[in-house]
């Protein structure tokens, strides 16, 4: 991408919608970003919600045996329709693939709060990751053709920002509704709750262009999704089943994934090629990175330091506040010449983060040590997805921005399926699985922590590496 693509594509962009001096809460876009803002709070709501509700929800159902398989099927769909998603908005806009998407997440919070049956459970999650996965690109293509250039950061620290409340009421108001009202209205009282955003929002979509290209959706790209969702999910089923049966899984699931991965992220993405190619690749590692560590934190305090689930989840909250101000710090305009530097430096510090987590596991380390990492591994993230985000935009070609922001979506899910999928193998080929065995909550070998903790930390020290080679050849290299 040369800088005259780039300019190209942000004067075109900013064409569609004039500049608004009022800001993202302008009179112009002040419904559109409220719109916005409420369905993202919506969706964090109910992700960090979904995690309290779980648990009793699998017990409920008799099922926790396919346990993991509520998480994996939400992850393997909305792969499949984040590629599907990117598609429909190039050609058709994004009004319809979001509105179609936000009915669907509706319709699977319904299903799985209505479940009689686990099976029934895990198939409402899978319509609710096809509804997430059609919703989030068709924002990012909400953002690109309706805001002008100088307005996208601040909108992308909106989105970072509707996660801050959720994040930090989300399990408490789970967990009270679950105890004194039952798990099922954490998911059946979400729906109702999108209809407000959705009137509010709705004629400012409508004015939106449509998409640039008039050829039928690209089936073949379609297919390859697909293909990676499937390949995806045999993978994260045999590294849940170390025993050797699970060979076949995991070789079946290598073979739909890599040929297909090749094909559908952008060409010289997995050589770190300058520009948008290393943008995608640096976000699947930052947010695999990040997963890989967050979801063992909470494991590692209880059953080694003996603290309770609530004090365990609370120690990452201020990773939320931290993640909103950095991505606020990102959006500032002085900033902009900056931005590769920034996620560089995003990236360092979540690796510093993830590295200081584990000393917790020395009983003389107080344990607000890990609430102080998160800290700084929250701002980090803030600086890398937010500003990878705004790269992306810069970077697409005009009616390419769907296409490329499913790319986005895409390299974060798989990113979070390999890393977290690695940690968990080596948490359990080093002892760790006793933890799940042991019915009285005995600690795992300190080493396992420490296994997954390097993994974690190595992957974005190298992310900070990648972050050199964010801007395209002939921009100077920062």
């Amino acid at each position: 991408m040369t800088t005259t693509d780039a300019e190209g594509t942000d004067l075109a962009l900013s064409a569609t919608t004039p500049e608004d001096p009022g800001g993202i809460l302008g009179r112009r876009f002040r419904a559109l970003t409220l719109g916005i803002v409420s369905v993202v709070s919506l969706i964090a709501f109910e992700a960090s919600a979904v995690n309290t509700a779980m648990p009793v929800a699998a017990r409920a159902l008799d099922g926790l045996e396919l346990y993991a398989f509520s998480f994996s099927a939400f992850f393997t769909a909305s792969l499949f329709a984040m590629a599907l998603s990117g598609e429909w908005c190039d050609r058709a806009g994004p009004l319809a693939p979001l509105f179609t998407g936000i009915a669907a997440f509706g319709g699977g919070l319904v299903v799985a709060g209505s479940a009689g049956t686990m099976w029934m459970f895990v198939a409402g999650r899978g319509v609710q990751g096809i509804g997430a996965g059609l919703v989030i690109v068709s924002l990012y293509v909400v953002v690109g053709r309706a805001y002008p250039e100088r307005l996208r950061p601040v909108i992308l620290a909106a989105f970072s920002a509707a996660w801050v409340v959720p994040v930090i009421v989300g399990p408490l108001v789970a967990g009270t509704v679950t105890e004194r009202i039952g798990w099922r209205w954490v998911f059946l009282a979400i729906p109702v709750l999108v209809l407000p955003p959705l009137a509010v929002m709705l004629p400012a979509l409508r004015k939106l262009p449509a998409g640039d290209r008039t050829a039928a959706m690209d089936r073949r790209r379609i297919l390859l999704a697909l293909a990676v969702a499937v390949g995806a999910g045999l993978l994260q089923y045999a590294g849940q089943d170390l025993r050797p049966v699970s060979l076949l899984p995991a070789a079946a699931g290598l073979a739909l994934l890599v040929p297909c991965v090749l094909r559908l992220l952008p060409a010289r993405t997995f050589r770190a090629g300058r520009g948008l190619p290393t943008v995608v690749l640096l976000r699947g590692v930052a947010q695999g990175s990040f997963l890989a560590a967050e979801t063992f934190v909470p494991l590692m305090l209880v059953t080694e330091r003996g603290l309770s689930a609530t004090l365990a989840g609370l120690s990452l909250t201020g990773g939320g506040l931290t993640w909103a101000l950095a991505s606020y710090t990102q959006s500032r305009p002085r900033l902009e010449p900056h931005r590769e530097r920034l996620i560089g430096l995003g990236m360092a510090l979540l690796a510093l983060a993830v590295a200081l987590a584990p000393l917790v596991l020395i009983t003389s380390v107080p344990v607000w040590i890990v609430a102080v990492s998160w800290i700084i591994g929250g701002y980090g993230m803030g600086l890398t997805i937010s500003g990878g985000a705004v790269l992306l935009l810069k970077l697409s070609r005009p009616g390419e921005e769907g296409a490329n922001s499913a790319s986005l979506q895409v390299s974060d899910a798989l990113g979070s399926i390999v890393l977290v999928g690695l940690a968990g193998v080596l948490f359990v080929s080093s002892g760790g699985g006793s933890v799940a065995a042991d019915a009285d909550g005995a600690a795992a070998p300190p080493h396992a922590f420490v296994a997954v903790f390097v993994l974690a930390s190595a992957s974005a020290l190298a992310g900070s590496y990648l972050a050199t080679r964010l801007r395209p050849r002939g921009q100077g290299v920062s």
